[in-house]
């Protein structure tokens, strides 16, 4: 298994993105998160098609920092139920992948 991950959410306006993202990085849980302005979501909730423009998080981080950076997603989002999806990194440029694991912090610093 890849220590590294691809972290997908979304959330609804460019000030919860840039919020979390900031969490997340200043709290070493997260070496990168880019925000993608634009995103058009159409999804069923509540027995309803729904369709909302939101702001994609793309969340550079490690496997061992998973369940808190979820944690704190859980604790910031707006949504009852946020969109937090984990994709392990195959592959990689070496030295990109030790950027990461050199910026997130370990669980017990």
């Amino acid at each position: 298994m890849s220590n590294h991950l691809l972290i997908y959410c979304t959330c609804p306006d460019a000030d919860c993105a840039q919020s979390i993202a900031n969490h997340l990085v200043d709290k070493g849980l997260a070496a990168c998160v880019n925000i993608l302005p634009g995103v058009q979501s159409v999804y069923r909730w509540q027995g309803k098609r729904e369709s909302a423009q939101e702001h994609l998080l793309a969340i550079k981080a490690r496997h061992d920092a998973y369940g808190r950076l979820e944690q704190a997603i859980v604790d910031l989002h707006p949504y009852e139920l946020p969109e937090i999806i984990a994709v392990p990194i195959t592959h990689g440029l070496a030295g990109y992948l030790a950027w990461i694991d050199d910026n997130v912090t370990n669980e017990n610093q």
